[in-house]
């Protein structure tokens, strides 16, 4: 997406990897994976409590930031 300024700002988007669909990539700026890191506990705690409140049985297990993207690992298989 671009906006008025031409800078790409980016969206998450809830790609799926592998046979198992046991993990989410959300692709995020260079300058934000710190910020991310820095709190992930945190942020990791307010999904998992989001999912008990829907009374969701998938919980997110552990994140790990890459080169252009957090890969969200989960315990159950996501199902869309």
């Amino acid at each position: 997406m671009i906006n008025n300024s031409g800078k790409v700002k980016l969206k998450i988007n809830m790609t799926t990897k592998g046979p198992s669909r046991k993990q989410i990539i959300i692709p995020i700026h260079n300058d934000n994976k710190f910020k991310f890191i820095t709190f992930s506990s945190v942020h990791i705690s307010n999904i998992n409590n989001m999912l008990k409140n829907i009374k969701s049985e998938v919980r997110v297990d552990f994140a790990r930031v890459e080169q252009l993207e957090i890969v969200i690992t989960m315990n159950k298989t996501v199902i869309r």
